[in-house]
């Protein structure tokens, strides 16, 4: 399909358009205006198709066959993109795949497979195989042993390594510094014990401890010096495990022949000095994603199914039947799309849509799974396919995360000419050694030196220590990142898209102005207190009750057009009490008052003077809700609900443009609703009315022209979120948008968004200054160690220092 040829689906989003009429000039159909309004803005970027986006968005041609099923795994050990490759490479090569994706940024695989060739248990055997750890998403016990493991491997590391070093406190150093540690005859007491028959047995002992350290707590550094080894793409795992091991080998090879010199102090020293700096920082992203424990997840279960003779049954929402009758009422989720059979009620879709009002529904009208009933009850009978709009905003989300790779991190980059130079050098050092009448065990020392003084213990900290340090300045500020290359991916972004519904405002409906009198607004609350609508809430809790009652629902005001009886009479003084989809009525101190939607009043043929009708309008024209209150046959007054813009949005937005950046609205509210917005100096485009397909499309199409960046809040942005190159979730939006998103703001403070790009930019500062601390120690001690005036021992004391010198740059704070 070419961009003026129709489409099947939306052309932007590819959406059904069954039922829309939206199309532009080249006869292109969308699935609603706001998708149309992006793709004129936006599609001839690149010169790109709508397939070529989506294929690049999925990683490439993916082609799933229809006797095909999709599986996510959770795979512990995947911690570069060198990982990636080889796991969806043997994933590829096994029997019954079709195509694999993975990303180590996520720590997920997707792989599309024939269940009847392969399980999902043999894919997690294939791949937990190859040295990995792959489970279910959902398995928590899987997830919580992979987490044991982890604190397992450094503990064993360092009270092993403690006992190994300790050995090299008191006995062995000692006959290298001499007097400088003990007296004359205390050295030469440890240097006779070395030499003698004993010294085996000592050595062996050492040689087990270390190979325990090295197999266990090493074994994910091992791992992907293999994995780097087998792709041959060097990164720094490669380096380290040289390091290492080349100690280890020697030092075992000098206890069987004999010999005086031993550096099993260095394995130890560089394992567990890596393994604990990667540790930490992992630690502290665990802490991040505590403190999230508040957000709240949207996941439908069951669903209240109708049987033949009328009576209701509880049922798992996967054991619904496309054409079988549900109900929903009140407070609850409706489970899957369908079409409404029976009711009128009020529907709030802003967890699909963003839409902040809700909309009515009656009897024909399509409505989506996920979305809430927020006043009435209602029949819906159950869609063709008997899913959910909510499941497959989740399903966009989870194939975004999956095929979205991640980056090679800088000092991978780097390892990938740094280890090449390292080996060749100590190759060529120890040949010219032997070639110029050195001995063997002299020419293997001097290039052991040359790989031990080239470890990059303080190359390997630079990253995850400044990284660590960004994560825990971030969390200083109610800031948590999910993604440790947060840091490395973004710099100075080009375009912010802001999500309006949730994120520029507060997503909560209030009382924007009103010009009722006292007492017909009190009368107007004391009705509405009755009502679940939003709207209704928020006049309820604009003028609460004299004596403080609270702003319930009765509970004969429910079901939809049911009037409340006498019994219903409380002490708020309402004498009846009627709710319709578009407002409510009632008798209240004796007067009839209506509160709604002026078709409810020209329903009742109540009068609507000029002057209320163009107030009426003026609230439309704003994007918000104008409420119409009368009594007694004509409309009074008018009542405009809205949420309202959080506090401090505008300097936020100018902050951020002052740095030369884009910035974009997006929404999937409706023109009037954005067209605050447009007027506003910071902001340089406006999107409405898209859907959460459409935003990440949106999102997708700006980032050809830069790095892009998207804040939101919802389940709608999360498709959005995981598009972007860097996503930003509100800290009181849905879990899944967290989940999509590589940083969330738990205060909620929109303020904060800035802060984001000044810790991204300081940590990006202090991991190229640990860098550089490293590339000077290991400018000065190469050439030592190539001239051989440096012995393993002092190289390895010259690895310690260099780190420690990262280690305290990285304790530093950020923002100072």
């Amino acid at each position: 399909m070419t961009e003026n040829q129709p489409a099947a689906g939306c052309t932007l989003c590819d959406l059904p358009v069954a039922g829309s009429d939206v199309t532009d000039d080249q006869g292109n159909r969308f699935c609603c205006v706001g998708c149309r309004n992006v793709h004129d803005a936006l599609g001839d970027v690149e010169d790109v198709t709508p397939e070529d986006v989506r294929r690049e968005r999925a990683g490439g041609e993916r082609v799933v066959p229809d006797d095909h099923e999709t599986t996510y795994l959770e795979v512990d050990g995947m911690h570069c993109a060198t990982c990636e490759a080889f796991i969806e490479s043997v994933a590829r090569s096994t029997e019954g795949v079709s195509t694999a994706d993975s990303s180590y940024v996520t720590g997920t695989v997707r792989i599309d497979h024939d269940p009847d060739a392969v399980s999902e248990a043999d894919l997690q055997e294939a791949i937990s195989g190859l040295g990995y750890s792959a489970y279910s998403r959902d398995d928590a016990i899987s997830r919580r042993k992979a987490d044991n493991w982890s604190i397992g491997r450094v503990i064993v590391g360092v009270l092993m390594g403690m006992t190994v070093m300790l050995q090299y406190a008191l006995i062995i150093y000692p006959t290298y510094f001499g007097g400088l540690l003990y007296d004359e005859r205390t050295t030469e007491f440890f240097t006779q014990t070395l030499s003698s028959d004993l010294a085996t047995p000592f050595y062996l002992t050492i040689a087990a401890v270390t190979t325990i350290i090295l197999g266990v707590t090493g074994k994910p550094i091992l791992q992907g010096a293999y994995v780097a080894a087998r792709t041959r793409s060097p990164n720094m795992d490669l380096l380290v495990a040289i390091a290492a091991v080349s100690a280890y080998l020697y030092s075992t090879l000098s206890v069987v022949v004999g010999g005086a010199h031993v550096y099993y102090d260095v394995t130890v020293a560089i394992i567990v000095i890596v393994s604990a700096g990667n540790y930490y920082e992992s630690t502290i992203k665990a802490e991040a994603t505590e403190r999230l424990s508040d957000l709240t997840a949207v996941r439908i279960d069951d669903a209240r199914r109708i049987r033949e003779d009328g009576s209701h049954a509880e049922v798992a929402v996967s054991d619904l039947e496309p054409g079988e009758r549900v109900l929903v009422r009140a407070g609850e989720r409706v489970p899957v799309d369908g079409e409404v059979v029976e009711g009128d009620v009020a529907i709030d879709e802003a967890v699909i849509t963003g839409e902040s009002l809700p909309v009515g529904k009656s009897v024909g009208d399509a409505v989506v799974g996920g979305s809430l009933v927020t006043d009435g009850a209602v029949t819906i009978r159950v869609g063709e396919d008997a899913t959910s709009s909510l499941d497959r905003v989740t399903e966009l989300v989870w194939d975004l995360q999956s095929s979205s790779h991640g980056i090679q991190k800088l000092a991978d980059k780097l390892a990938t000419v740094f280890v090449p130079v390292v080996l060749v050098l100590s190759v060529v050092v120890t040949a010219v050694y032997l070639a110029t009448g050195a001995g063997l065990t002299a020419g293997l020392l001097v290039g052991l030196t040359v790989l031990i003084v080239s470890c990059p213990c303080a190359l390997g900290l630079a990253t995850p220590l400044a990284v660590a340090a960004g994560i825990r300045d971030a969390l200083e500020r109610s800031i948590v990142v999910f993604d440790d290359t947060v840091f490395e991916r973004v710099r100075e972004a080009d375009t912010v898209v802001f999500d309006k519904t949730g994120t520029l405002t507060t997503g909560e409906m209030t009382v924007v102005e009103s010009d009722l009198d006292d007492e017909l607004l009190e009368r107007a609350a004391r009705l509405e207190a009755r009502s679940s609508h939003p709207v209704g809430r928020a006049i309820a809790a604009e003028r609460r009750l004299a004596d403080g009652g609270t702003v319930e629902p009765a509970s004969g005001a429910t079901e939809a057009g049911e009037a409340a009886t006498d019994g219903d009479k409380r002490a708020d003084g309402i004498d009846s009490f009627e709710s319709h989809r578009n407002g409510v009525s009632g008798v209240v101190d004796g007067e009839e008052v209506v509160v709604g939607h002026p078709d409810l009043f020209r329903r009742r043929e109540w009068t609507i003077p000029e002057s209320i009708a163009a107030r009426i309008e003026a609230g439309r024209e704003t994007g918000r809700v104008p409420v119409a209150v009368g009594r007694d046959g004509i409309a009074e007054g008018v009542i405009v609900v809205g949420d309202d813009l959080r506090e401090g949005w505008e300097e936020t937005l100018e902050a951020i443009a002052a740095t030369d950046t884009e910035i974009v609205v997006l929404t999937g509210d409706d023109d009037r609703a954005a067209e605050r917005f447009r007027e506003e100096p910071s902001v340089d485009r406006v999107f409405a009315g898209v859907p959460p397909e459409g935003k990440a499309e949106t999102v997708d199409r700006l980032k050809r022209a830069g790095r892009t960046v998207m804040v939101g809040d919802g389940t709608n942005d999360a498709p959005a979120l995981a598009a972007a190159d860097l996503g930003i979730a509100l800290g009181g939006g849905t879990a899944m948008a967290a989940d999509a998103a590589d940083v969330a703001l738990v205060d909620d403070d929109l303020g904060s968004v800035e802060t984001v790009f000044e810790l991204a930019r300081a940590t990006d500062r202090r991991v190229k200054a640990n860098i550089g601390w490293a590339f000077c120690y290991n400018a000065i001690a190469i050439p030592l160690a190539v001239t051989g005036l440096l012995n393993p021992l002092f190289a390895a004391l010259a690895m310690g220092a260099s780190s420690l010198l990262v280690v305290t740059n990285s304790t530093r704070s950020l923002l100072e």
